[in-house]
């Protein structure tokens, strides 16, 4: 009976999902509020290691397409996250729970700060919080490199992107606009011509 009841060998594993709403948001409200610093190393963490909900392939894929929209990347990303599994619906509980308690936290923050801004202790313990919020990024984008082995090439734009924000100072925008149809459509002539090979 039990031997009967088991998948058979090599069968696919069905891929871990939020079981409810309220399951989805109550993960991006707990990711929102330990993401001091930056939201984004958590949600890698929390979304592909820890539920599995996504593999990081997807996870990078709906960041890049994030970028590409107004508003916070991860705020995007929870509005991806969640329409997928539950349509609007998801995509209402994952934004709300990624940014209900963050606001009353950041509203209580603001006042305090207010209080204690000219503090030199809080200045020094400002800075030494940016520079952990900035370990934590470059981290998390080390990770997220591994999944792009083997698109060498395709690199050539991050770093003609950086080139022109970081070196050039060039507003984001014109950048994105000069260099976003560029790669789509190196993307899809690659994904053509491989395509076309291997139907021959």
């Amino acid at each position: 009976m039990s031997a009967a009841a088991e998948p058979p060998a090599g069968a696919p594993q069905a891929r871990p999902r939020p079981a409810s709403l309220t399951e989805l948001f109550l993960v991006f409200s707990a990711l929102a509020l330990r993401g001091f610093g930056g939201v984004l190393p958590w949600a890698q963490r929390v979304l592909v290691d820890d539920r599995g909900w996504l593999t990081r392939e997807e996870f990078v894929e709906m960041l890049a397409f994030g970028q590409m929209l107004p508003g916070p990347n991860v705020c995007n990303v929870a509005l991806m996250v969640g329409d997928r599994w539950f349509g609007w619906r998801g995509a209402v509980a994952a934004l709300g729970g990624m940014l209900a308690a963050p606001c009353v936290v950041v509203l209580s923050l603001a006042v305090l700060y207010g209080q204690v801004a000219d503090d030199p202790v809080v200045r020094r313990a400002l800075i030494g919080m940016g520079a952990v919020a900035g370990g934590m990024i470059l981290g998390t984008a080390l990770r997220l490199a591994t999944t792009q082995r083997g698109r060498a090439p395709w690199l050539a734009f991050g770093a003609l992107a950086f080139a022109g924000v970081a070196l050039l100072r060039i507003e984001l925008a014109w950048v994105v606009l000069a260099l976003g149809p560029v790669a789509v459509l190196a993307a899809w002539l690659a994904n053509r011509r491989r395509g076309g090979g291997a139907a021959r």
